[in-house]
C-alpha cells in the first residue's frame, strides 16, 4: 500500500517540477523568442507557402475565430468521409468495416472537438488508415487549436491596447511543431522500448496458457498513444484504452502516460505568468487548480484503496482495495490517480473502468468534468477559468466598491454577459441532455428497447451512467461509465450536439472577451485597483467557481452517486 502511494506522489511531483520549465519554453514559443527548435522554421515556412498563408499578418479577434472555425469545418467533412468509407481505403489488414452514418458523425465530431468520446471499440472500429489520418491527425490539430486560442488570449491580455490578437495559423503551426511533436516523439520512444507495438501488420495469432488460440491486434499504437495523452485527447487505440497491456505495458509507461496527460495543462498556467510577466498571478491560479486536483485525488485514493464494504461483508479479502475493473499490475491507487488526472483535464483516457469505481469516486470524476476549470484541456482549460476570473473580478469589484478591472482593463456589462453565458451553458447542456434521456427511459421504454435497452444497471447507478455520458461530452472529456450502451442513434446524435455546443461556444465567448478587453484603454494600476494575484482573490475565484459550477449539479449528483453511496454504506 505504501509503495502504491509513493508511486502516486512521485507522479504528481514530476508533473509539477517539469511543468515549470516547460511553461517557460511555451511562453518563448508564443512570443516568438529564440528556442532550441528554431530549426523547424524552414519546414513551417514551406507549409505556409504551400497553403498560401502569410503567418505574419495580425488578426482581429473576429478574423482569428473565423480562421479557427473554418479549419474545423473542413476537417469535419474530411473525417466523416474517411470513417464512412474506411473499408475501401488502404492499411486495413484486418478487414474492418466502415462506420455507420450516425457513428461516423459522432466519432468525427468527438475527435474534432478534442473530446474523443468513443462509441466503438478502437481495434475493431477503425482501420490503420483512419487511426492515422483521422484520429492521430485530429489529436494534433484539435489540441493545437485550443493552444492557439489560448496564445491569442495571452497576447490580448499582455497588450495595453490592441486591435489584434496574433495570427491563428502561425500559433496553430508552432503548437504542433514546437511543442506537441517533440514531446510526442519522446513519449513514443519510451513506449516502444517498453513494449507498445508499432507497425502495420494485421492481427497476430497467439496460443494462450489454456492452449487456445487468440488473435491479438497490433498496429501503429506507439505513434498514436503519446499525442492522445499530451493533447488531452484520450481516445483509446484499443477498446479498453490504457488498461490494455499493449497500450500501457508496464508501471513505467503508466507513470509516463499519466504524467503526459497533465503536464501541458499545468505548463500552460505557468506560461501565462512568463508571457504576461506576472508570475504571482500564475502561481495564484495554479494554486487554486492544484488544490482542487489534489483534493479529488485524496478522496478517490481513499475510497478505492479502502474497498467495497458489501464485498468485505462476503468475507472477501480487500487489502488490495476495490479491484473490480482495475488492473492488478497497476493497483487501486494508480487507477484512482489516473481517474482524477484524466477528468480534471479533457483527456478521458482510462487505465481502469470508471463504471466500477466507488460511488464517491465516480462523483469526483463527474464533478471534475462538471466544474471543467481545474487545469482542463490543453489551452481551453485556462480559458474556462478565464471566464470565471472575469465573473469574480466583477463581483469582487462591486462588493468592495471599486471599478471592476482585470489587467488594467475595465470589465463591463458586455464582458459579463458573455462570461455568464459561457459559465451557464455547460450545466445547461449536461442537465437538459440527462433530463431528455431520463424522460425517454421512463416514458418511452419501447424506443429505448428498440435501441438495445441502453442501461445494464438500473436505479441510482443507471442514472449516473447517463449523467456521466453528457458530462463527459460537454466537458470534451470522452471517458464513460461503460455500462451504458451508447452506440445508438439517440446517443450518437445527442452527445454529438452536446460536443459541438460545449466546444465552440466557450472558445468563441472567451476569445471575444479577450478581444473586447484588448481594445479598451489601458488603465495603470493604482491604490484603488483590485489585486487579482492575491490569496484572497484566489479564494474568491474558487468560491465563485464552486457556487456557479459545482452547486448547479448538486441535485443531479444527489440522485446518482450520493444516493448510491448511502445504499452501499447503509
Amino acid at each position: 500500500m505504501n509503495t502504491e502511494l509513493v508511486g502516486s506522489i512521485t507522479q504528481i511531483v514530476l508533473m509539477i517540477v517539469l511543468a515549470y520549465p516547460l511553461g517557460m519554453y511555451i511562453a518563448k514559443v508564443y512570443k516568438g523568442e529564440k528556442t532550441w527548435l528554431d530549426f523547424m522554421a524552414p519546414v513551417e515556412r514551406f507549409i505556409f507557402r504551400l497553403c498560401g498563408i502569410d503567418p505574419n499578418v495580425e488578426m482581429s479577434w473576429k478574423s482569428f475565430l473565423k480562421a479557427l472555425l473554418t479549419i474545423n469545418l473542413f476537417w469535419f467533412f474530411w473525417g466523416v468521409l474517411l470513417l464512412y468509407f474506411q473499408q475501401y481505403l488502404p492499411l486495413n489488414p484486418d478487414g474492418n468495416a466502415g462506420q455507420s452514418s450516425h457513428l461516423s458523425f459522432n466519432t468525427c465530431i468527438s475527435f474534432m472537438v478534442n473530446c474523443n468520446l468513443q462509441h466503438y471499440s478502437g481495434e475493431s472500429g477503425l482501420t490503420y488508415f483512419t487511426q492515422l489520418f483521422v484520429i492521430m491527425l485530429f489529436q494534433f490539430i484539435t489540441a493545437a487549436t485550443g493552444m492557439a486560442a489560448l496564445a491569442g488570449v495571452f497576447k490580448a491580455m499582455a497588450s495595453k491596447t490592441t486591435q489584434t490578437i496574433g495570427n491563428f495559423w502561425n500559433l496553430l503551426m508552432k503548437s504542433c511543431t514546437r511543442i506537441l511533436l517533440p514531446l510526442a516523439l519522446i513519449v513514443g520512444c519510451i513506449l516502444i522500448v517498453e513494449g507498445t507495438p508499432m507497425g502495420f501488420d494485421g492481427k497476430m495469432k497467439l496460443t494462450t496458457l489454456e492452449g487456445t488460440e487468440q488473435m491479438v491486434s497490433q498496429g501503429p499504437a506507439a505513434a498514436i498513444i503519446p499525442i492522445k495523452q499530451l493533447g488531452t485527447n484520450g481516445g483509446g487505440y484499443f477498446g479498453v484504452n490504457s488498461s490494455h497491456p499493449l497500450e500501457n505495458p508496464t508501471y513505467l509507461t503508466n507513470m509516463v502516460e499519466c504524467w503526459a496527460i497533465l503536464v501541458l495543462p499545468m505548463a500552460m498556467v505557468f506560461a501565462l505568468g512568463f508571457y504576461l510577466k506576472r508570475k504571482k498571478l500564475a502561481y495564484s491560479i495554479f494554486g487554486v487548480m492544484l488544490f482542487a486536483y489534489l483534493a479529488s485525488v485524496a478522496i478517490n485514493t481513499h475510497y478505492e484503496m479502502k474497498g467495497n464494504p458489501m464485498i468485505s461483508a462476503m468475507g472477501i479479502d480487500q487489502r488490495a482495495g476495490a479491484m473490480e475493473g482495475k488492473e492488478t499490475r497497476l493497483g487501486a491507487a494508480a487507477t484512482a490517480l489516473w481517474s482524477c488526472t484524466t477528468t480534471v483535464t479533457s483527456n478521458g483516457s482510462v487505465n481502469g473502468m470508471h463504471d466500477s469505481t466507488m460511488p464517491l469516486s465516480g462523483m469526483m470524476e463527474m464533478l471534475n468534468m462538471q466544474i471543467n476549470t481545474w487545469f482542463g484541456g490543453v489551452g481551453v482549460g485556462f480559458m474556462n477559468y478565464y471566464a470565471f476570473l472575469i465573473i469574480a473580478v466583477f463581483i469582487s469589484g462591486l462588493m468592495v466598491g471599486r471599478t471592476p478591472e482585470f489587467l488594467g482593463k475595465k470589465v463591463e456589462a458586455r464582458e459579463m454577459k458573455i462570461a455568464t453565458i459561457v459559465a451557464l451553458a455547460h450545466p445547461f447542456v449536461i442537465l437538459i441532455g440527462t433530463a431528455v434521456a431520463c424522460y425517454y427511459w421512463v416514458y418511452n421504454p419501447a424506443f429505448v428497447e428498440a435501441e438495445g435497452g441502453w442501461l445494464n444497471n438500473p436505479g441510482f447507478h443507471g442514472f449516473s451512467e447517463m449523467l456521466y455520458e453528457y458530462t463527459s461530452s460537454s466537458a470534451n472529456n470522452g471517458s464513460g461509465f461503460e455500462g451504458l450502451g451508447d452506440n445508438t442513434y439517440f446517443w450518437n446524435f445527442t452527445t454529438g450536439l452536446a460536443l459541438i455546443i460545449s466546444r465552440y461556444l466557450p472558445i468563441v465567448g472567451q476569445v471575444a472577451i479577450a478581444g473586447l478587453l484588448a481594445q479598451k484603454k489601458y488603465i495603470p494600476e493604482s491604490a484603488g485597483t483590485l489585486k487579482t494575484d492575491t490569496a484572497t482573490f484566489a479564494v474568491m475565484t474558487f468560491s465563485v467557481i464552486f457556487i456557479v459550477a459545482a452547486l448547479s449539479f448538486f441535485p443531479a449528483l444527489t440522485l446518482g452517486p450520493i444516493a448510491e453511496y448511502f445504499s452501499i454504506y447503509r
